[in-house]
């Protein structure tokens, strides 16, 4: 079975997000711990590890299709004006996060790419949990 371009597209958008987030999370640990919150520094370093292993999982699938892995140019991390934005801006990092995995494991199904749909969802709830974690910090 040839994969789906629109499946593609979506795999290498996701990684291209989790990238992104990896970047974020680790210039607010930077942040966090050049303005004295050791232990917030840490917490961040350990997000961009989970979003790390996140865009592994996404290579991995891209790779199994066929197609090496490319997350393109990534935007500027977004720091805010301290570490009190931190949980606003991860907030809607994960957010988005979530509502890509949703589309992209929707169009999945469309095609019948179960394995490609099962990685979407299993990502989705994984983000979840992270937008719910940082919302319990606001």
């Amino acid at each position: 079975m040839a994969a789906d371009a629109r499946v593609l597209g979506w795999l290498t958008r996701a990684l291209q997000h989790e990238m992104t987030a990896v970047q974020q999370y680790l210039a607010q640990s930077v942040l966090a711990r050049l303005t004295g919150h050791g232990e917030l520094a840490e917490r961040l370093r350990g997000e961009a590890l989970e979003e790390l292993a996140h865009a592994e999982r996404l290579m991995q699938r891209l790779i199994e299709l066929g197609v090496a892995p490319a997350a393109g140019a990534l935007p500027p991390a977004r720091l805010g004006r301290g570490v009190e934005d931190f949980a606003t801006l991860n907030r809607q990092l994960e957010q988005a996060a979530v509502a890509l995995y949703q589309d992209a494991a929707d169009h999945a199904r469309r095609v019948r790419d179960a394995a490609s749909e099962a990685l979407m969802r299993e990502l989705a709830a994984e983000e979840a949990q992270h937008w719910g974690a940082w919302s319990q910090d606001a």
